[in-house]
């Protein structure tokens, strides 16, 4: 017998708006309501909001918060001075491997939240679990199930959101890129993962409707997950389970910057990362013949042979783009050769993202 997929305190939403549910990572999600690509461009030209409730926030509190995260990230949460600041950061196995990419927020002294990926909640939790009791850590981890999250993004999305509640401007019109504010009973942070300026919204889940509602009334577009997917892609911001996973290091993953080897702050998989050899590299693609690049499809060059390990068409630059593990001795400016059903076909190498604030960054 099949387990139940769980749901997200916006499932109503979804199926009152005529959504295409899917499964992702156990959770009955929205893929669309009606046309991907037209919700791609509301979010590039305007506003467009995400349910990202099957996302788990863990709050790690308690006089050895501080030290217990900066043994279990990769990135040093030492940097996290300010109330609200935010940091990305791999989550790495013994032996390099990446557990999961999250955020950290410091929401006070001796108080942190993280936040991590809906498919690998569960084993995150575990894994958290297992190094605060090996690590006898004074802290106290409380996975947040009562809090819901909702994604506003576009070049729009800040004044939509301000518009339908107003009294958190004050609050947050100053916040940088990875910077939050309590605002209330939400935690409004200017993150995305979209490539577009924006808030993602913590809140409580009893108050998510009536913010999701409130967002449409303002003309801010419902959206799902394949939107998401083209979106984040433009913008090379990585997959969890596609362009890393516990096979490879942050390294492989072009996530070496998220990895601080300053001091001597002994973080679990920094021996391994240090001494782990990389055996390739990520970088872009762009498909210069008709089809569309996807994961999972195999390369081959001069240099040797590789993997699509994200691909998509891009409703913003119209052509087929993609994320790939090609050899180290690979360069933008490179062609490779991409087996797609049985034919193979040109790529150009290049550096990403692909897309920033709508504007194609490929070269010209």
């Amino acid at each position: 017998m099949s387990t139940p997929l769980k749901r997200t305190p916006l499932y109503e939403e979804h199926v009152r708006l005529g959504a295409r549910l899917t499964d992702f990572g156990g959770w009955e999600m929205p893929l669309h309501y009606g046309s991907q690509i037209d919700e791609h461009h509301r979010v590039r030209r305007e506003a467009g909001m995400f349910d990202v409730s099957h996302m788990l926030a863990i709050d790690v509190e308690g006089p050895g918060a501080q030290e217990f995260l900066r043994r279990l990230l990769a990135n040093d949460v030492e940097k996290l001075k300010q109330t609200g600041k935010a940091l990305y950061s791999c989550m790495l196995a013994a032996d390099g491997g990446v557990l999961d990419d999250l955020i950290t927020y410091y929401l006070g002294p001796a108080r942190f939240r993280l936040v991590v990926n809906a498919g690998t909640a569960d084993k995150d939790l575990a894994w958290i679990a297992r190094q605060h009791v090996e690590l006898a850590s004074e802290i106290g981890l409380r996975p947040r199930r009562d809090l819901a999250m909702i994604a506003v993004q576009g070049p729009q999305a800040r004044s939509r959101f301000w518009q339908v509640r107003p009294d958190t401007r004050a609050l947050t019109e100053a916040l940088r890129a990875f910077e939050a504010a309590p605002c209330g009973d939400m935690l409004v942070a200017r993150t995305g993962y979209t490539g577009e300026d924006g808030f993602e919204v913590m809140l409580s889940a009893q108050n998510a409707v009536a913010l999701w509602r409130d967002l449409l009334g303002a003309g801010v577009a419902a959206c799902g997950l394949g939107a998401r997917d083209t979106l984040r892609l433009e913008a090379g911001m990585s997959l969890y389970g596609q362009d890393m996973d516990e096979s490879v290091t942050p390294i492989e993953s072009g996530l070496t910057w998220t990895v601080d080897m300053r001091g001597e702050r002994d973080f679990i998989g920094r021996r391994a990362v240090q001494t782990r050899a990389p055996r390739f590299q990520l970088l872009g693609l762009v498909l210069r013949e008709k089809g569309v690049l996807r994961s999972h499809q195999q390369l081959r060059s001069p240099h040797g042979s590789g993997e699509v390990t994200s691909g998509s068409f891009s409703p913003t630059l119209g052509q087929s783009i993609a994320l790939a593990r090609l050899p180290l001795e690979q360069r933008p400016g490179d062609s490779v050769e991409v087996d797609i059903r049985g034919r193979w076909l040109q790529a150009g190498v290049v550096r990403y993202p692909f897309v920033r604030m709508g504007k194609s960054l490929l070269p010209a």
